[in-house]
């Protein structure tokens, strides 16, 4: 069978092009921490190449003839939530399967584990795992994966077992075991349904000797990954193409391979291996992937109604600065992946998440404004955008309605920004592309919009959008804004652009808010609109 770019589970070496897991993971020190009986947490964002790593090195460990190492997934416990005995009850009974399994001869938790459930359920695992390493000839690895997808005080219990049985170690208790999930065991908070104080990762687990994670791909690995279809097909990439790659996908490891695989198998023009992957392929692979809401996207999405994510990434939206912000909920977003820190500050890890999440919050918006926004209105002679008439009817569109259509929004304090997000997206949709720049403490959101028109001889359209909410005085917004507008019109090569202001002061009548004026700023032409 032709090898594909995965886009679903672990990899598997002989179907699907890969990194090996010694380039994503330092293998090394993780053999050194289990010499040492360490007990650790690997962590890193979904579909960063955790569950390939953890199975990878169950198979290095029991090929070494060192250890006894197995593997679980305690996902499926999660249907449990509170009831401890029902989760203890699933994950041993996986664990005599998954011996079975993988560990073809040995009998000892099939043998024990049933009759650990009998006697105490709710202690059973800490019981069958002291019995497995005690009888075991070889000392006991465990790899628990999933495991803050644990809910409640059945997380609580697996945590405290392991901790009960750390002291019997090597000889009575596994050597080591190491703990995988999205999010470090410092961010393992349980709010158990019988008391409102949390029970945190370091009252639970406070043996856990290291944190490590499992990176993004670098520059290189994403050649190399690409290459391999390369090698196996004849289909080359260009070099613009690779830089695009990475550059939307910061390495992030789904989207790299979703990118691919959506230019080169999905795509008809990509399914034929005599054309070379060009970065227009890869930018549309990458629209495709966003209007279709392919499940790793979605979910990402679906985070975004958490409280704790939405009070750091509100902000970023609307780019003020936060100093209400808790380390604990930044950490916790950082964890899922959905931002990084950087010499700048927080940012969105990738343009891939910097245009998802806008898209996100105002996808019901745009559905809604189908029957408000129609396309043809702002459609020149020759195919251009007529941005003129485009803002003159939302800023009508903004005095007569945004106070209702801003409620409809979850990040309201993001409103404005938003609400024309969602008015040019519906203009767009299909036809050209939004790219934006927001963060924490801009002052600002930059929104570069890209049309390409014409048939005999294409154009491409390409309009700068600078918006800001206006704080203090107009005076001292309108200054910060031209300036601001001028650095962006710099970066993109134009000398003409738009500033839009909103005055959220419901004090101020409309017939002061609204207004148009035109400003020569340093060479350039921006024209202010307020709302």
């Amino acid at each position: 069978m032709a090898k594909f770019f995965n886009t679903a589970g672990p990899i598997r070496e002989d179907k699907h092009y890969f990194i090996p897991v010694s380039q994503r993971i330092n293998l090394e020190e993780i053999f050194t921490l289990i010499e040492q009986e360490k007990y650790f947490v690997i962590h890193s964002p979904r579909q960063s190449g955790k569950t390939t790593t953890l199975l990878e090195l169950c198979k290095i460990l029991n090929n070494s003839g060192r250890y006894k190492c197995l593997y679980i997934n305690v996902e499926s416990a999660q249907t449990a939530r509170e009831n401890v005995t029902e989760a203890m009850t699933i994950i041993v009974n996986m664990l005599m399967n998954l011996e079975k399994i993988h560990l073809k001869g040995d009998h000892i938790l099939a043998k024990h584990g049933e009759e650990m459930l009998r006697r105490s359920p709710t202690s059973a695992l800490h019981s069958l795992l002291q019995i497995w390493a005690t009888e075991s000839p070889l000392p006991i690895v465990l790899l628990i994966d999933e495991i803050d997808s644990l809910i409640g005080d059945s997380l609580v219990s697996v945590l405290r077992q392991l901790r009960t049985g750390y002291n019997d170690r090597p000889k009575h208790y596994p050597q080591s075991i190491i703990l995988c999930g999205v999010r470090d065991v410092r961010d393992y908070r349980i709010h158990a349904s019988s008391e409102e104080a949390p029970v945190t990762g370091g009252s639970a687990f406070n043996i856990n000797s290291k944190s490590m994670s499992v990176g993004p791909f670098n520059r290189e690995e994403v050649a190399t990954l690409y290459r391999q279809h390369t090698e196996a097909t004849g289909q080359a990439f260009s070099s613009e193409a690779l830089q695009l790659a990475f550059d939307l996908t910061q390495g992030q490891p789904w989207l790299v391979n979703a990118l691919a695989f959506e230019a080169c198998f999905e795509s008809p023009l990509g399914n034929d291996r005599s054309l070379t992957i060009t970065a227009g392929m890869i930018e549309a692979a990458k629209e495709a992937l966003i209007q279709r809401r392919v499940t790793h996207l979605d979910q990402l999405a679906d985070k975004l109604k958490e409280p704790r994510v939405r009070s750091v990434i509100e902000p970023m939206v609307f780019g003020e600065t936060a100093d209400h912000l808790s380390q604990e909920d930044v950490d916790y977003v950082m964890d899922l992946g959905l931002v990084i820190d950087t010499a700048n500050g927080l940012q969105i890890a990738n343009p891939i998440y910097k245009e998802v999440i806008p898209r996100q919050l105002t996808w019901l918006n745009q559905t809604q404004l189908k029957s408000v926004v129609t396309r043809q209105w702002y459609i020149n002679t020759d195919g251009s955008i007529a941005v003129e008439k485009l803002l003159q009817d939302f800023q009508t569109f903004f005095r007569e309605h945004s106070e209702s259509w801003i409620q409809r929004f979850e990040y309201r304090e993001a409103g404005p920004q938003l609400l024309l997000q969602a008015y040019l997206q519906r203009v767009v949709n299909g036809g050209g592309r939004i790219d934006r720049e927001y963060g924490l403490g801009r002052g600002r959101t930059d929104i570069l919009l890209t049309w390409p028109y014409g048939t005999k001889t294409p154009k491409i359209q390409k309009v700068v959008f600078e918006l800001k909410i206006l704080y203090g005085t107009k005076k001292k917004t309108l200054t910060e804004g031209l300036e601001q507008t001028k650095m962006y019109l710099d970066r993109v090569g134009h000398k003409e652009g738009h500033l839009l202001i909103f005055n959220r002061n419901k004090k101020i009548s409309w017939s002061k808010k609204i207004y148009r004026e035109e400003h020569g700023y340093k060479g350039c032409k921006i024209t202010v609109w307020g709302m």
